[in-house]
């Protein structure tokens, strides 16, 4: 074999270690679209998936089974001509649980205002930098959102650079005066507040910390040592109450108890009577429309 020929098996070889960091599985609910012709959104699917998954967004090397999983629900409202497409998007990120094989929701957001252009068989890139088109930011900047959030829960701030991306993705959108992106205070539900919440505003800082001190130093950690983990988890939603007295209803402590809601009331079931009961009076606070559901925990 020729020199050029070693080099370029050499090339693809180590291409091929570089494993991808994302699995996310795109579905996209056409229902409302009025479309006949439903191909277009078998091939958008395809389209998104394969820029979600198919790319290396880190220098670090993943092994398949460690790639982080994620749902994207995209629900088509509106088609106000062709090719233009009005949606609403669900973004749902799990994290596996140490030594079990139960997988904890870490992020669920609903982000209700995307409006996008698509041509089948378009090409997406992404280019940290500049703002391409409303699908390459949108898909980048979740990647990115959905990396730190698994970072954060595995390290301290382990997070910082891919939020830093993401605030780069916002900062670059703005600049196309499309709607989501943009420090509306009429929508706090925005990517720019979503963003602001996580990465740029320390008040929020203790949800980050919160992440860490919930997931690896609680969930991780119910089997071998429950006496702990459940201090810890109750350390978490304290820290997510205090963040919640500084500045009530915030983006990011929504998200937090979307994400977290169902499993607190489950995981806590085993706990100690004063763990159960600090952890309700707390969440109360922070998430009074789920009350029946924590004051369950009281009854176990």
């Amino acid at each position: 074999m020729t020199r050029f020929g070693l080099l370029l098996l050499f090339f693809f070889f180590v291409q091929g270690m570089q494993a991808q960091e994302l699995n996310f599985t795109v579905t996209i609910n056409s229902d409302r679209s009025r479309i006949q012709n439903t191909d277009v959104f078998s091939q958008m699917k395809t389209s998104f998936e394969q820029f979600l998954n198919g790319r290396s967004w880190t220098n670090d090397e993943f092994r398949p089974e460690e790639r982080i999983k994620g749902n994207l629900l995209i629900t088509i409202n509106e088609v106000p001509q062709v090719g233009v497409y009005n949606a609403t998007v669900q973004i749902q990120v799990v994290r596996p649980v140490y030594g079990t094989n139960y997988e904890s929701l870490v992020f669920n957001y609903a982000d209700r205002n995307w409006s996008f252009e698509y041509i089948e068989s378009q090409p997406l890139e992404f280019n940290r930098f500049t703002f391409l088109n409303n699908i390459s930011s949108l898909l980048a900047f979740y990647a990115h959102i959905a990396l730190g959030i698994d970072y954060d829960s595995f390290a301290s701030r382990g997070g910082n650079e891919h939020f830093a991306v993401a605030n780069d993705i916002v900062n670059n959108a703005q600049q196309s005066g499309r709607a989501g992106w943009t420090q509306s205070q009429s929508d706090r539900r925005s990517r720019y507040w979503l963003i602001n919440d996580i990465f740029v505003s320390p008040i929020y800082s203790q949800i980050r910390d919160a992440y860490y001190l919930y997931h690896r130093q609680g969930m991780d950690m119910v089997l071998t040592d429950p006496d702990t983990a459940y201090k810890n988890i109750l350390e978490a939603i304290r820290m997510v109450a205090e963040a919640n007295k500084l500045q009530p209803n915030g983006i990011f402590t929504i998200s937090f108890v979307d994400a977290k809601s169902d499993e607190i009331s489950q995981i806590l079931k085993e706990a100690p009577f004063e763990i159960r009961d600090e952890a309700v009076k707390l969440l109360l606070e922070v998430d009074p429309n789920n009350a029946r559901k924590y004051n369950e925990l009281l009854r176990s």
